[in-house]
């Protein structure tokens, strides 16, 4: 089933001020002009037909196709996706920019349920792949080179044929698909529609969570407070969520045959559950060497006995609190870009130049950050909730590594382009990273260098540690509610459960820092998604170390990579670089960049 662009959201998009200067909002209009626009009543038109009219030309006959007649089957598809996706981008698009608004959301739910319909017919085409043999494939493969070029396509559907159930029960699942969608819009819809009162003011949820990173401790005490009150206040609905997503998953899984809740993603992920289990392995053992003794670093300098869940990403004490405009954000990251390659410096400039990026904090926007490729014949968008933070600048750089990423892996074409989230990850961490290492460049005294130093290690912290955090919730999660129905009291235990582990002895927790939980998008939207986050980070420190050692021509093997998109395996992708994430101790080699800038750190106290 095509599914709605799902917000590829930073982990750690924050945000907070005025005086930003001119924030750029979305153009949508590349891909359509409005949502009467005769371009999508024709397309929509086209659909319905070449839905039907393929399944009438190939529904039983795949597997007495020759190459050529297989091939044009393929391109078909393509096409039809490619239609599809154009239309369900612009819905998406525009319901992100307003959650709260009734027409938006009616316009993108009857653009899913149309869809839906039309292409419930194409369902016997994955099944009936999987039932080709695979001599026969391999022969086509070897006659045609154009059907060839499709192969890992067809290696990712055939991955799924012991778990495919047959024609009848798949036509069904596709179509009930927009029911677990509904849940999906509930939570969104909750989320954005949240108030938070914090000194007076009212607040939308990132404006709230953008004030734990204020220097006033008071202020990110009382939003914390705040975010306890209205998360405990919406509770049931956040379990109901995620009660239901997750027992449907388990039914779906069960109905499958699939081993373990994780396997679909894993799958998705063209990984091996052995590799992301080591990558699992390598962070919580690093622990102790890393969340532990950086908040205890960090504990001092705020001058503190013991540490609250308000002053994980406080600012330093000695921290400039200058708001960044939007001017200088994207000074910044298109310096680091070009610096790097001036190839990136193109791909990159017309985000901010043709209305390809959506910045401001509105209400009723959706929270977070997400790049959304929507289809390879038009462009990415990104979507920032942009409040002058640091932070923010190193959000914009990552999103834009997306987006830079996005445009290179368009060539390979809508069924080669997508890459699986391990890999997807990529080239937005070392977008960060190219901008943190030409601002620690620039650095002029001892101390600012320990700022920039701290920020990097707390947001890799954000991404390597927190998120296998959250994976870890999440599994327990799941294994808890294929045994019953969850309360929020157990759903909040099971949080508490990875909060102490992860971030050490440092902290205490407020009461109502159980329901924090509540907000992570990637548990209802993209289940055991965040671990990506950390396979991101440790493969991007490795490639990085790389690049830092000066191995020649690797600008030239980076962009090959991303011109890859989802057409290579990841060990096929790190090959040239000398690199296997299937050797357990490639992880370590990504942790080890971290804990050296704790070294470097615990150097500046002596």
């Amino acid at each position: 089933m095509l599914q709605l662009p799902f917000p590829v959201r930073d982990a750690n998009a924050s945000s907070g001020s005025d005086e930003l200067g001119n924030l750029p909002e979305w153009n949508l209009s590349d891909l359509y002009a409005s949502d009467d626009a005769p371009e999508l009543t024709r397309d929509l038109d086209w659909l319905s037909q070449e839905c039907s009219a393929f399944a009438a030309d190939y529904e039983g006959k795949l597997a007495d196709l020759e190459a050529e007649g297989l091939l044009n089957c393929v391109l078909r598809n393509e096409k039809i996706n490619s239609i599809a996706g154009r239309v369900m981008s612009y819905a998406g698009l525009r319901y992100y920019q307003l959650t709260t608004d009734a027409e938006r959301a009616k316009f993108m739910s009857d653009c899913q349920e149309k869809i839906t319909i039309f292409t419930t017919p194409l369902v016997f085409f994955t099944l009936e792949i999987n039932r080709i043999e695979d001599e026969t494939l391999e022969a086509h493969f070897a006659a045609n080179s154009d059907l060839a070029r499709y192969k890992p396509v067809f290696d990712r559907i055939r991955a799924m044929k012991p778990y495919q159930l047959s024609d009848e029960l798949e036509k069904f699942l596709h179509d009930l698909g927009v029911v677990g969608d509904a849940w999906e819009r509930l939570f969104d819809e909750t989320i954005a529609g949240l108030t938070f009162t914090v000194d007076g003011q009212e607040l939308n949820i990132e404006g709230t969570l953008n004030l734990l990173t204020e220097q006033d401790r008071s202020k990110r005490e009382a939003a914390s407070r705040e975010l306890a009150a209205v998360f405990q206040d919406n509770v049931k609905t956040f379990a109901r969520v995620h009660n239901t997503q997750a027992k449907e998953k388990e039914i779906l899984d069960r109905w499958r045959g699939m081993p373990t809740p994780q396997t679909g993603r894993h799958l998705s992920n063209d990984v091996e559950p052995e590799v992301v289990e080591a990558l699992r392995e390598a962070v919580v053992a690093a622990y102790p060497k890393l969340s532990h003794r950086y908040y205890e670093l960090k504990r001092k300098w705020l001058g503190l006995d013991r540490m609250q869940v308000w002053d994980r990403n406080a600012p330093l004490p000695m921290e400039d609190t200058r708001v960044v405009d939007w001017e200088q954000a994207e000074k910044t990251v298109m310096e680091a870009y070009e610096a790097f390659d001036p190839r990136m410096g193109e791909i990159a400039a017309p985000f901010f130049s043709k209305g390809w990026i959506d910045a401001g904090v509105k209400p009723g926007k959706a929270p977070g950050a997400f790049a959304h490729p929507t289809v390879t014949d038009v462009h990415p968008y990104v979507m920032l909730n942009y409040l002058g933070k640091p932070r923010d600048v190193m959000t914009l750089a990552h999103e834009l590594g997306h987006g830079v990423h996005q445009v290179l892996a368009a060539e390979q074409g809508e069924m080669l382009s997508s890459t699986p989230l391990t890999l997807a990850e990529t080239a937005s961490v070392f977008g960060e990273m190219l901008t943190f290492r030409k601002m620690l460049d620039k650095a002029e005294t001892k101390e600012e260098r320990k700022i920039l130093l701290a920020g990097k290690v707390e947001d890799m912290i954000n991404t390597v540690v927190r998120q296998i955090a959250f994976y870890d919730f999440e599994c327990k999660l799941h294994a808890a509610r294929a045994e019953g129905e969850l309360t929020p009291d157990d759903i909040n235990a099971l949080w508490m459960s990875v909060q102490a582990e992860s971030l050490g002895e440092a902290f205490d927790f407020m009461e109502g820092y159980e329901t924090f939980w509540c907000y992570v998008p990637h548990f209802v939207h993209s289940p055991f998604y965040v671990y990506a986050y950390a396979f991101g980070d440790g493969l991007v420190n490795a490639l990085y170390s790389v690049y830092a050692e000066g191995g020649e021509g690797f600008e030239d093997k980076y962009f090959d990579m991303l011109k890859a998109g989802g057409s290579k395996h990841h060990k096929e992708l790190l090959a040239p670089f000398g690199l296997d994430a299937s050797d357990p101790k490639f992880w370590d080699k990504g942790l080890s960049m971290i804990s050296g800038m704790i070294d470097e750190l615990e150097a500046m106290e002596d």
